[in-house]
This record gives C-alpha cells, structure tokens and sequence, in this order.
C-alpha cells in the first residue's frame, strides 16, 4: 500500500456567500508516480447556487486542472529560483510540485478544498472511488 493525498475541487459560484458544489478531485501519490484529476460537472447543481455562473468558466478552469496534472500548464511556473523562509531555492516542475500549486487556497469560483490522505495500491481507481463519493 502506498501513501496518497487529494483534494477535492470546488465550485463557488458567488464567492461571497461562500457555498460550494464538489466537481472534482485531484489525486497524487508519490510512489506510484500518480498525479491525476476527475471531475463531473452538474450544471443543473451549479445553477442552483447561482442562476448567473459561467458554466464555461468552470469548464475552463476544470480543464486547466487537468492540464496541469499532466504536466502540460503552467511550464514556466516552476523555472527559476523562489525566495522561501529559509533562504532562495531552485523551482521544478514535478508532480509533487503541481499538486502544490494546484491545493494552494484561492479565492476563485474553482477552490481547492483541505488536503487528505490515505493508502492505495490503485491510485487511479482510489481518483475514481473518490471522485464517486465525493461528487457522486
């Protein structure tokens, strides 16, 4: 069994009333070099928070999600070096470091939600099973 961790995504149509639907997750797991996401999206769902929510925004952004988990987004955003607390260090792109950027909080209508974890030896099946009990 290897160790994983996911996020579920969220769409929060109107930001200030802070209510949220599950649309997707993203799943990383480190031994099985696994970075992946799913989402379903219910527009009727959607429509219900906010009747005005850009259904192609979302779509948009789900899309960018994905892109970036196959590491086909966002190149540039781990070339170079980073100022941190402990000095400068050297940026890459790897999946450990998509899964970053991709769980940073953001205030946009696409919100990660809190990190998780847990044991597979099935990460793409736990990206499934995931996906079904949390977006349904």
């Amino acid at each position: 069994m290897n160790g994983y961790q996911y996020v579920s995504l969220r769409c929060v149509p109107r930001v200030d009333r802070e209510e949220f639907v599950n649309l997707g997750v993203v799943l990383y797991c480190h031994a099985e070099d696994f970075l992946g996401s799913a989402f379903r999206l219910d527009e009727d769902r959607l429509r219900s928070l906010d009747p005005g929510v850009d259904i192609g925004a979302v779509r948009h952004a789900l899309d960018a999600v994905e892109q970036v988990c196959r590491g086909e987004a966002h190149v540039d955003f781990g070339v170079g070096s980073r100022a941190t607390a402990y000095g400068v260090r050297a940026g890459k792109d790897d999946q450990s470091t998509r899964f970053g950027f991709l769980v940073a909080p953001r205030s946009t209508v696409l919100q990660p939600g809190p990190v998780h974890g847990g044991l597979t030896d099935d990460p793409a099946g736990e990206l499934q099973r995931l996906l079904d009990a949390l977006v349904g």
